[in-house]
């Protein structure tokens, strides 16, 4: 907690800090970050020969070196890589959230009363069905949540996801620092014109009972056809897929980056949105993507043989995109 709490102090005040325009921006940036390493050295001048950082140093260099690409903090002489850096900061986001999100009890979840009681409804009023044909109806399901995050400026950031059961289309509504009722009922809306735009079909909607969501959301859906599903109380596996897509943004993405601010954030999930959809392969899609299907195998030998696999960097290296050149 005393970890947490220096981290986000630090973190604000270099927030306040006004570095000039861009041009002598990097110039002045190496110059805090080396005359501190160098603060650090002239502390411990005497002492162990190893370089110790206390967890307020850690903080400084994470939030001054977050601003400059890769390529110029390859050039620094620096006393810790960027990846250590970045290694602390996911240490600390992880046992944050190993705290928020520890289960109450093992073992596996009842079914939600209301889950229950659809399938058997819709076995009552199609008795020609089994239960492929109902696992069929049930994949037209939608479902939402919400991703906390803190920016290195020490703002709470809220992220509004959705995803498609059938196909695991991810689709990042929006992130604020405030999120009322009006901004939760317009994502919504714009939700439900994109879904008829694109010409999804979706007949439920699952979410938990989080008060953040408002009751005029539920109104919103059933006018476009669509129920609403409520998980039940402190019980995030019943919402497996939606979880599963949060840890994996976490930990591809969010774990692995300094985000700075909103604009920030609201770009890097805009890029891991699109790979999600567009390139990363998924188990539960036979390697395929949401929007991709699997390509065809390589047949011919020569190819093989001679493989030409180019990778794409995406947001400064921290996503990796490979493909097959023809």
């Amino acid at each position: 907690m005393l970890l947490r709490l220096t981290y986000l102090t630090v973190t604000n005040a270099f927030a306040a800090l006004r570095l000039p325009p861009m041009g002598d921006r990097d110039k002045d940036v190496k110059i805090l970050v080396l005359r501190h390493q160098i603060t650090v050295l002239e502390r411990q001048l005497g002492a162990d020969i190893k370089v110790r950082f206390a967890p307020e140093d850690r903080a400084f260099l994470a939030a001054l070196l977050t601003s400059l690409p890769r390529k110029v903090l390859r050039r620094l002489r620096l006393l810790v890589r960027p990846d250590t850096v970045l290694r602390r900061h996911r240490d600390l986001m992880e046992r944050r959230h190993a705290r928020t999100c520890r289960p109450k009890r093992v073992g596996r979840p009842p079914t939600l009363r209301s889950i229950r009681t659809l399938i058997l409804r819709l076995v009552r009023e199609n008795p020609s069905w089994g239960y492929r044909r109902v696992h069929g109806e049930l994949t037209t399901l939608l479902a939402c949540d919400f991703i906390e995050i803190i920016t290195l400026n020490g703002q709470c950031q809220y992220i509004l996801a959705v995803i498609e059961h059938a196909t695991r289309r991810i689709r990042v509504l929006s992130t604020t620092a405030h999120p009322t009722a009006n901004w939760v009922v317009q994502a919504i809306r714009n939700l439900v014109v994109d879904l008829d735009d694109a010409g999804c079909r979706a007949h439920f909607l699952l979410r938990d009972r989080d008060g953040q969501f408002p009751a005029l959301i539920d109104e919103i859906l059933a006018e476009a056809g669509i129920k609403t599903v409520l998980t039940g109380i402190r019980i995030p596996r019943m919402n497996s897929i939606m979880e599963r897509w949060v840890q994996s943004c976490r930990r591809e993405l969010l774990d692995r980056c300094l985000v700075w601010n909103e604009h920030h954030l609201r770009h890097a999930l805009r890029e891991y949105e699109r790979l999600y959809n567009q390139h990363r392969a998924h188990q539960a899609l036979d390697q395929a993507a949401p929007l991709r299907s699997v390509p065809d195998p390589i047949a011919d030998p020569r190819r093989i043989i001679n493989l030409n696999v180019r990778r794409r960097d995406q947001l400064g290296g921290v996503l990796y995109e490979y493909s097959h050149a023809a």
